[in-house]
């Protein structure tokens, strides 16, 4: 950068590799969630011998529910950050390509760096 700052495109490239994994885990946390927390009426017990079952049951939809909004909103909010630093670092990348260009390192061999 022209104020003499660097930034650690590797650190950044960390970073994102890390919120994807964590998108990743959250993706199975939503599924399991979803898919594999259902527990049948009948487990709750029948309602003319324990008269709570059905309240049971809702509090349980309720808080099944609940897990899944949790969820997908982290989802969301770490899709978005992940995103918006793959932008960043896309960004300072494009800026060390120019400032190197500018500074006549682009022209001869390449390092295989700046190649795509």
């Amino acid at each position: 950068m022209s104020d003499g700052m660097r930034v650690d495109l590797s650190a950044l490239d960390e970073v994102i590799k890390k919120l994807w994994t964590l998108l990743d885990d959250m993706d199975k946390a939503g599924e399991t969630s979803r898919y594999r927390t259902d527990i049948p009426m009948d487990a709750f017990g029948q309602t003319c011998f324990f008269k709570e079952a059905g309240s049971l049951q809702m509090a349980h939809k309720d808080a099944k529910s609940g897990l899944e909004g949790a969820i997908q909103g982290l989802h969301g909010l770490i899709d978005r950050f992940g995103k918006s630093t793959s932008k960043v670092k896309d960004k300072y990348t494009e800026q060390e390509y120019a400032n190197k260009n500018q500074m006549g390192g682009g022209s001869g061999g390449s390092n295989g760096k700046w190649d795509k």
